[in-house]
C-alpha cells in the first residue's frame, strides 16, 4: 500500500507566535481541487481543522500568514509564482 504523501502548515499568528501541522494529503485529487478550496478558505475568513481528535477554528484575524507547503500544482489567479524572500 502506497504512504500517503504528507503536507504541512505553518501559521503564523499577530502575538508572533506560531503552530506547526502536519497532515495527510486530504483528496486524491488535491491538485486539481486546490485553487478552489484556498478561494473558499480566504472567503470564510478563518482555517477550520480537526487535530488531535479536536475541532480548531482559527479566525484570520488572528492569522499574519500562512506557510503551507508544498504549495500545490494549481493555484488562484494573480498568485505570484518563484518568488523567494529577501532580508
Amino acid at each position: 500500500m502506497a504512504e500517503t504523501p504528507k503536507r504541512g502548515m505553518i501559521i503564523h499568528f499577530t502575538d508572533g507566535s506560531k503552530k506547526t501541522l502536519e497532515f495527510p494529503q486530504q483528496t486524491a485529487d488535491a491538485d486539481s481541487t486546490s485553487a478552489l478550496r484556498i478561494k473558499d478558505a480566504l472567503e470564510a475568513r478563518h482555517i477550520v481543522l480537526e487535530a488531535e481528535g479536536a475541532l480548531i477554528v482559527i479566525p484570520f484575524d488572528n492569522v499574519k500568514y500562512l506557510q503551507v507547503h508544498p504549495a500545490p500544482k494549481k493555484l488562484p489567479p494573480g498568485v505570484i509564482k518563484g518568488a523567494s524572500f529577501k532580508d
